[in-house]
């Protein structure tokens, strides 16, 4: 097993265009040609981890938090960054990260928030834009479900719940050949009008390379006629938050409760009780301040995440409850995510989770 085999899985699930601009997600040290002995999981690199992955034979890590996040311009030791870097090289570990692209995907770190809480109806809290595009195309009409088959196989066609999704409409096609061409209906020199399908669908832009070969792979006319066009429309399977309700209301006291039994934490800081009942949640995990707003405005009663200033508690402003459980804390369970991941395709494959407890932040 190589190592692009595992991380070309993981990222057929959590996209690296997902990724926020300033992350570092990916392959980090290592070559994608190396074949891996075990994985192990974690949440962040540290020395303890790669002396657990040392001990276990484990030569590929895969970590939520990425260990270089900005660009290296030496290599001396001089902070821990670095003296981890020299130690993965110099015993030829592989070191990969999936970060902001996992928590934006729509079943990955928020969603699996959602899970430890029960929330049922769990989705995107704010979905991505910019991110969906139309394809249109031309096929002759005896050919029009054999191009639709493969390019739904290559990712087009998703809409929410529902898959292999499209829309065809009958016409006529016009062409005509020059002396170079091979046409695979009429002939050379004359035009020719053949009854063909217009058919509409929709893709998400990283799955554009792959469609498009599809598309011309299987598409009998030795030239393609087709258009692309970017859409307006959000994009629900991947974004920031998420949001659910829990199956039933909770007073307050008790919803804080639920956190630090389901979170393993002893310490929430919140904000003032607002005496009402919580049953709709906005999640996410890490720093989520910058999606106070959106919480607000999306109804929600109380709003779970971590890394909350001081003045930020204020702008909640009496109209929701913020429960900052801590960075770590809403992170925890995202070994679970990749666990599952690479378990379910990787069946005769050693992948251990961590044990080492990597949160930098302790409380006396």
């Amino acid at each position: 097993m190589q190592v692009r085999e595992i991380t070309g899985h993981i990222e057929s699930f959590a996209p690296l265009s997902y990724q926020e601009s300033y992350d570092n997600a990916g392959l980090q040290t290592g070559h994608p040609d190396q074949e891996v002995t075990a994985v192990l999981i974690c949440i962040d690199i540290t020395d303890a981890v790669i002396e657990e992955a040392l001990r276990l034979e484990a030569n590929l890590i895969i970590s939520h938090h990425p260990l270089i996040f900005r660009g290296l311009k030496k290599l001396t030791g001089s902070n821990y960054t670095e003296r981890l870097v020299i130690e993965a090289i110099r015993q030829n570990l592989s070191i990969y990260a999936a970060h902001t692209n996992l928590d934006a995907v729509h079943t990955g770190v928020n969603h699996k928030m959602g899970e430890k809480l029960g929330l049922k109806n769990t989705r995107i809290l704010v979905p991505m834009a910019d991110h969906l595009r139309k394809l249109v195309f031309f096929v002759p009409a005896d050919h029009a479900d054999t191009v639709r088959q493969d390019i739904f196989k290559a990712g087009a066609g998703h809409i929410g719940a529902y898959d292999m999704c499209s829309f065809s409409a009958p016409g006529e096609g016009t062409f005509r050949g020059s002396e170079e061409s091979d046409p695979f209906v009429g002939e050379k020199g004359n035009m020719h009008t053949e009854p063909e399908y217009r058919v509409e669908t929709i893709f998400p832009k990283e799955r554009e390379n792959q469609i498009i070969r599809a598309l011309i792979r299987s598409h009998p006319y030795e030239e393609v006629a087709y258009d692309i066009y970017p859409l307006a429309n959000k994009y629900d399977r991947a974004g920031s938050g998420a949001i659910g309700e829990l199956e039933k209301p909770l007073d307050e006291q008790s919803f804080l409760r639920l956190l630090k039994e389901r979170f393993n934490t002893s310490v929430i800081r919140h904000t003032g009780l607002l005496d009402k009942k919580i049953k709709r949640i906005a999640l996410c995990g890490g720093s989520g301040s910058f999606l106070l707003s959106r919480a607000i405005t999306s109804g929600a009663d109380a709003f779970v995440s971590g890394d909350f200033k001081y003045h930020q508690f204020f702008d909640a402003d009496s109209r929701i409850l913020v429960a900052d459980i801590g960075h770590y804390e809403s992170e925890q369970f995202t070994k679970e995510i990749f666990y599952e991941l690479l378990t379910k395709k990787f069946t005769k494959f050693a992948v251990y989770l961590s044990e080492v407890n990597t949160n930098p932040v302790n409380y006396f």
